[in-house]
């Protein structure tokens, strides 16, 4: 490997490198000692393993990038670029309709083939409640949030985690990718392609989780997605029911409201009831901020659901 190396960058466990116009190169960090290396190498094998599975799929609606090689002894590997950029709603809205319709009917072929390249799961009754840290959450509503919110809005997110709480619907586990948001999804507009990347969460998973998603609702394109997966699943495997079904239509809002309920919990925790310097009240102040603009979102959720369940 004699290419330069450039633009080095590291997360929680991995530099990845630039190594030419086409690849990453990607090693643990340089603070790992030999047991934590060792584990490093063990999920980057596991995810080669499932890459390699849903590229076997052949599905020319998007792209997974390969890792084309793996150097034990040196802990390194070699992964194929994803063209474009991240799919955020900024880049998503200045699509054509064309477009954006080939990324929504991408997200679903791709939900459908990785749900399907493993067995279903039999239907089971899950609580949404299990799906956050339901007893944090309770926490703030209850302890902290009167702090810095107004009466209203504590009532509003009580009246939600204790709707949250009660909860349960049915369901089936599903081989899934488990984080799928915008920055695991870059899309290339030259070439119309999206690329998948980071399955070092993917398992099995409750099949409507990945359906109702981050990325989906970064991009406002929950229903569409759903509807096209209708469209593509094997029935004879496993049936979904019509958008129009009620009890779907509270899945959709319950599991669409979990996802923006993780990030109020998140923030929640960040806040600081005594703040003792500018930095932290300034944190403060971006945190509440923060929370109120999720508080819109769920508004936001609740209201489409309502009208166009009509």
């Amino acid at each position: 490997m004699s290419n330069k190396l450039q633009n080095l960058i590291h997360g929680r466990e991995t530099y990845i490198a630039d190594f030419g116009p086409d690849f990453v190169m990607k090693r643990p960090l340089p603070t790992f000692g030999p047991d934590a290396c060792d584990d490093w190498l063990k999920k980057q094998q596991r995810t080669k393993k499932i890459i390699d599975e849903i590229n076997s799929v052949g599905n020319p609606r998007y792209n997974i990038p390969r890792m084309t090689f793996i150097k034990k002894d040196e802990y390194q590997l070699l992964e194929e670029r994803a063209p474009g950029e991240h799919l955020t709603p900024q880049l998503y809205k200045g699509l054509t309709r064309r477009q954006q319709y080939e990324i929504i009917d991408s997200i679903a072929a791709f939900l459908v083939d990785m749900n399907e390249l493993k067995p279903i799961g039999e239907i089971v009754s899950h609580k949404i409640s299990d799906d956050i840290k339901f007893s944090r959450l309770n926490s703030f509503v209850n302890n902290k949030m009167t702090l810095w919110f107004n009466l209203d809005e504590v009532k509003t997110l009580g009246r939600i985690r204790d709707e949250i709480g009660k909860f349960e619907y049915e369901t089936r586990l599903a081989w899934s990718h488990c984080d799928l948001n915008s920055g695991n999804v870059l899309y290339d507009p030259k070439s119309s392609k999206i690329s998948f990347i980071d399955f070092a969460e993917a398992n099995y998973n409750f099949i409507y989780r990945d359906i109702f998603a981050p990325l989906q609702i970064e991009l406002d394109i929950w229903t569409p997605v759903y509807e096209t997966y209708l469209k593509m699943h094997n029935k004879d495997k496993y049936k979904m029911p019509s958008i129009r079904n009620p009890q779907l239509r509270n899945i959709m809002k319950y599991r669409l409201i979990s996802t923006v309920l993780r990030r109020i919990i998140k923030a929640s925790d960040d806040l600081r009831k005594n703040p003792t310097n500018e930095k932290s009240i300034n944190n403060n102040n971006a945190k509440v901020a923060f929370i109120r603009e999720q508080m819109k979102k769920i508004e936001y959720v609740e209201q489409i659901l309502k009208t166009t369940s009509k």
